[in-house]
């Protein structure tokens, strides 16, 4: 049986992750993977849940599985999070999952045995997982143009062009806020455009949100879920707790399915935890709890919101310093973009040869699409990037 497999691309990321690791430089910089770095190079573990775990810890009395759907606290504090009153609580059904990309896998999981003559629309360019796993499943696919390579903000008029193909009863996935790869975002106002014409259309939107309090605050960033959740019957969401809540390898994350009515919401339920069933059957548990437990304690939420914060404000005096250098090293605005964009990312919007040159004369690691960890530096290492971009040309 096992002659019969083929050898299979390697993943670029990790690829990327192992070249750095040999690299004896000792000025290298990894701005290659997507995990939040401080400003010594770790990730920590937020104060906020190290006491959730302590507490945890101490009053846990049983390891007994919560449910096919997980705990329904956490169901509830994360609709809470993400929806806030945008939408019906009993219009929302929910299923705990393994990460945002579980989240991912069971939204499209669930659209294949809803729709199955349906294609999905993603943004050009968008997370590598999101057009992997459609391919996996065998879904119908297609790409809107999103980035504009030139000016790197979003290219609008390109969006709107393509998302007018779009087909009664096709899925449109969408980046909640802080987009990946780019760090470029949509505005409420075309956001409202986009939501317009996907109603004309008959489209249902699939959001994927995994940034949220990475850009431009908690609920800042929950607007365009929220905007998008209350104007259609229809909606799939899926959340992430790996990066605002620091618990990466807890494989914390949520699908929330919005539905027209109670009743409605009644089948999409029993859906979600029938995929469930299929796929991995109970989800784990322990994130989810260390995220219910400070989303429902006043005093630990209020310690994690403001750890939060602290770390979004991180980001962007890094993304303003290395505009500044930028500005100051070329005597051009047009690295401004980098101050612009929310999030983890930005997108330099370079060749994979000056990626490369980058990588091979300066030590700078970053993905061959010119996406870069903005979180991955720190004030001493901003002036060495922003040298290293200028002598390479990009």
């Amino acid at each position: 049986m096992l002659e019969h497999l083929q050898p299979l691309p390697a993943d670029k990321i990790l690829a990327l992750v192992a070249a750095f690791r040999e690299d004896p430089r000792d000025d290298k910089i990894d701005l290659g993977v997507g995990v939040y770095k401080d400003a010594s190079g770790n990730t920590p573990v937020m104060r906020a849940v190290k006491e959730a775990e302590r507490r945890i810890l101490a009053d846990q009395t049983t390891k007994a599985y919560t449910g096919l759907a997980g705990d329904p606290a956490y169901g509830a504090a994360m609709r809470d999070l993400v929806l806030a009153d945008s939408v019906a609580s009993e219009r929302v059904a929910a299923v705990a999952t393994p990460g945002g990309t579980g989240a991912i896998r069971q939204a499209l999981e669930l659209i294949r045995m809803a729709a199955p003559d349906a294609t999905v629309w993603l943004s050009n360019p968008t997370w590598p997982n999101h057009p992997s796993i459609i391919k996996y499943l065998g879904m119908k696919m297609a790409e809107y143009t999103y980035f504009d390579s030139a000016t790197r903000e979003v290219d609008f008029a390109g969006m709107m062009a393509d998302l007018d193909q779009i087909a009664a009863g096709d899925v449109v996935l969408l980046h909640g806020c802080c987009h990946n790869p780019t760090g470029a975002n949509l505005t409420a106002d075309q956001m409202a455009q986009v939501i317009t014409l996907m109603q004309n259309k008959g489209a249902v939107p699939l959001i994927d949100i995994a940034y949220q309090g990475f850009g431009d605050g908690l609920d800042e960033d929950a607007k365009i879920t929220r905007q998008i959740a209350s104007a259609f019957d229809n909606c799939l969401i899926a959340a992430s707790c790996s990066k605002n809540f620091g618990i990466y390898r807890e494989r914390t994350g949520i699908l929330m399915a919005v539905a027209k009515d109670s009743a409605q919401q009644g089948l999409a339920q029993q859906t979600l935890a029938y995929l469930n069933r299929q796929n991995y059957s109970f989800p784990p548990d322990h994130g989810a709890r260390v995220v219910t437990t400070i989303l429902t304690d006043p005093e630990l939420r209020a310690d994690w919101e403001a750890e939060l914060e602290e770390t979004r404000m991180g980001m962007l005096v890094l993304r303003q310093q290395l505009a500044d250098e930028l500005k100051r090293l070329t005597n051009s605005d047009r690295f401004d973009f980098l101050a612009h964009h929310r999030g983890m990312f930005s997108r330099l919007g370079t060749t994979p040869e000056l990626v490369e040159k980058l990588r091979a004369e300066h030590g700078i690691y970053m993905v061959g699409d010119s996406r870069m960890n903005i979180a991955g530096l720190n004030a001493q290492t901003v002036p060495i990037l922003a040298k290293a971009i200028v002598a390479a040309g990009v």
